[in-house]
């Protein structure tokens, strides 16, 4: 009998501390920030290429403090396309980077998102992250960039542009895994001439 009970209070204890642990690991994901494409693609508009993309962005509640004091956070899109080579370093064809600011604007409580010459305000920091994740219609290269029956390799990565934090904060971002944002290298062979 004392064998089946010592046996019983190890499962529970076991069984507890896998619980633990799960728990432990979807808090410090939660409390973290994290960046990762889901998808990108190219459209081809004129003679121009487009690029699409979704990605899934959440913010540390340090970040989410610092948007509310008023910093201005500078994000990076940067797209590259290149034609792999067999024996030799990829020919890079176009490097195109976007730069897209999230600011919190206290007199109208608004939080703002800037791309180009364009502003969109938002109630709330989840509309406007929402705003952030998405790329839509940036125009990364033209038709006469690409030549047919080449293959071409495409890439895609946002980023936290740390040189654009202010002062103040680019000494604390330095080190600390609560400013870390930094997507993963994107990458994907696109169908350019269907």
């Amino acid at each position: 009998m004392t064998a089946f009970f010592m046996r019983y209070c190890k499962r529970i204890k076991q069984l507890f501390s896998v619980i633990g642990l799960v728990l432990f690991a979807h808090l410090s994901f939660a409390a973290g920030n994290s960046l990762h494409i889901r998808s990108a693609n190219l459209i081809v508009y004129e003679d121009d290429y487009l690029l699409n993309a979704d990605a899934e962005i959440n913010f540390s509640s340090e970040m989410e403090k610092a948007i509310l004091k008023g910093f201005t956070f500078n994000f990076l899109i940067e797209f590259q396309l290149r034609s792999p080579r067999q024996y030799w370093f990829d020919d890079e064809i176009v490097t195109t980077a976007q730069e897209v600011s999230l600011s919190y604007h206290a007199l109208t409580r608004q939080y703002i998102i800037a791309r180009n010459e364009q502003q969109r305000s938002y109630a709330s920091l989840d509309e406007a992250i929402e705003d952030l994740s998405v790329i839509q219609d940036l125009k990364v290269f033209q038709k006469a960039h690409v030549d047919k029956g080449e293959r071409y390799q495409a890439l895609l990565l946002m980023r936290l542009d740390h040189k654009k934090l202010p002062k103040a904060l680019q000494t604390e971002a330095m080190g600390a895994e609560d400013w870390k944002m930094t997507s993963q290298r994107f990458a994907w062979s696109p169908n350019l001439f269907k």
